[in-house]
């Protein structure tokens, strides 16, 4: 039977997993889901129509599954989605969707979001994600797998960041920050590849020696843009992550992107 504190407040039309556990103070709205392990520490909202992923931990005064900040909701049925083995710090904030977008949010697995992190309606955050304190998505911005987003970071509505990305403390991402790139400044200015990353993952000096100059073919050689892109495909074709950088930049060709020195 799962574990419910005697002032925990429990919609009848929750699903609670029996392995689950509600802490003091906490409101589990209708159509909510927790799964096998999940627990809220204490003082904490899941809202409605959400679904939280086995093992994932909520802590005090988080607000999971919010209406959408958005003018145009109107109180349609939307919803969260989140992942599995999550640790979700104090005071975070995650809104459902809009019928305007996607209809639902979408959060990964493995993720860290500390102190006061906020991720807004329609948006999509991939696994092994960090976001640390106070750091705030959009609406519809996408974030990849494997990202770090500094201390108070804003990511702009239906902004993208790339896979393996880290953004600095502060930055104010109003272009889109490419695959394993390194993006900082108010507002953001691409400064490299993401070098302690890749180096955690175990690349070794070689494979980041070729990433780096297909990095400097890309944002710092000859001709226009176009051409150079067209380039380092033909170029680095062997290197799945030069791959990703050039499909992220096709994917959206219509968004403004992330560059050196802008």
């Amino acid at each position: 039977m799962s574990r419910i504190h005697a002032t925990a407040v429990v919609d009848a039309g929750a699903r609670i997993a029996d392995s689950a556990g509600i802490g003091p103070w906490c409101i589990v709205g209708p159509g909510v889901v927790l799964e096998d392990d999940v627990r809220l520490v204490s003082h904490a909202v899941v809202q409605q129509d959400t679904t939280v992923g086995a093992r994932t931990i909520i802590h005090p005064f988080c607000v999971i599954g919010g209406d959408p900040q958005h003018t145009g909701y109107k109180g349609e049925t939307v919803r969260l989605e989140i992942g599995t083995d999550n640790t979700i710090r104090e005071h975070s904030t995650f809104n459902r969707g809009t019928p305007q977008g996607a209809g639902v949010t979408r959060v990964g697995s493995h993720g860290l979001f500390m102190t006061g992190a906020h991720v807004g309606h329609d948006s999509v955050v991939g696994d092994h994600v960090v976001m640390a304190n106070n750091a705030t998505l959009g609406g519809h911005a996408r974030i990849g797998s494997k990202v770090f987003l500094g201390g108070l970071a804003a990511v702009h509505q239906n902004g993208r960041v790339g896979q393996g990305a880290i953004v600095g403390g502060l930055a104010a991402v109003t272009r889109d920050v490419i695959p394993y790139g390194s993006a900082w400044g108010n507002h953001a200015q691409l400064h490299g590849l993401n070098l302690i990353g890749l180096k955690r993952k175990g690349y070794d000096k070689t494979a980041i020696r070729r990433l780096l100059a297909a990095y400097r073919d890309l944002f710092e050689g000859g001709g226009t843009f176009a051409e150079r892109l067209d380039a380092v495909e033909g170029a680095y074709a062997d290197l799945p992550e030069i791959m990703e950088i050039t499909a992220f930049i096709r994917e959206d060709g219509k968004r403004p992107l992330c560059l050196p020195g802008e």
